[in-house]
């Protein structure tokens, strides 16, 4: 299979490098900064994205029209860069996930099941993320994602119930609200936990990555997945359930 690296230079893009040739397909090659995607996209039968929302439009349109199968990683997307990305989904197959990890992805699992069951007005969610401190986005996309999970097992839109950035008199919580806080320092790869605190108990669920290279494994399976799949926009559970 050949596989192309948005971004290679990186420290995502050298690991996803490594990957790709461990795993026996062809590393076409990758672009850096400033290069231009359009010559690298015909030569692959798959791009794997892990550079900056920034890109994110040109991708879509290049990516969409060379009919090149597209595994996208990048955090801090917003709802229109999102939307390019659904456009783009209905071109070619697309793998879009917060997170590539298999553990993580059985945790948003889990977090969308607890939230159908725990009453919203009754348990509390709060989601704690960590990270190191050269992140530029947050709250992280798997904070986001998480929060998504639950808001979907609620039944509600996250955007109607996010609070973050807590600070002064903010008045008393409100009910179904999903909390988040995001803290930076070090050289934390990845910490989550989601809290579900009612008045007689707490629920945690959480999740520590310590090594990047589990992105980089789950992307890669999820290139050599998407090779040859109808069109559509596709997660990493997608990936893991079959």
């Amino acid at each position: 299979m050949r596989i192309g690296v948005a971004g290679i230079a990186g420290r995502m893009g050298r690991l996803l490098a490594e990957e790709i040739s461990a795993s026996g397909h062809v590393l076409v090659g990758g672009t850096g900064r400033g290069d231009d995607l359009a010559r690298l996209a015909p030569a692959c039968e798959v791009v794997i994205d892990f550079t900056h929302a920034s890109t994110v439009r040109d991708h879509a349109r290049i990516l969409a029209e060379a009919g090149v199968a597209w595994v996208l990683g990048t955090s801090g997307l917003s709802a229109s860069d999102e939307h390019l990305v659904e456009q783009a989904a209905g071109e070619i197959p697309v793998v879009y996930a917060a997170n590539f990890s298999p553990g993580v992805n059985l945790v948003l699992t889990l977090a969308k099941r607890m939230a159908a069951a725990l009453p919203a007005a009754s348990y509390d969610a709060e989601i704690v993320e960590m990270h190191h401190r050269q992140k530029v986005d947050a709250p992280s996309g798997t904070a986001i994602g998480l929060g998504r999970a639950v808001a979907a097992g609620r039944g509600v839109r996250l955007e109607d119930v996010m609070e973050t950035g807590r600070n002064g008199h903010t008045g008393a919580r409100k009910d179904g609200a999903i909390g988040f806080a995001a803290l930076r320092g070090g050289q934390v790869v990845g910490e989550h936990r989601l809290i579900f605190a009612a008045a007689a108990e707490h629920i945690t669920i959480s999740h520590q990555s310590f090594d990047r290279r589990v992105y980089a494994t789950g992307a890669v399976r999820a290139a050599a997945w998407a090779v040859g799949r109808k069109t559509g926009l596709y997660s990493m559970m997608s990936v893991l359930d079959t």
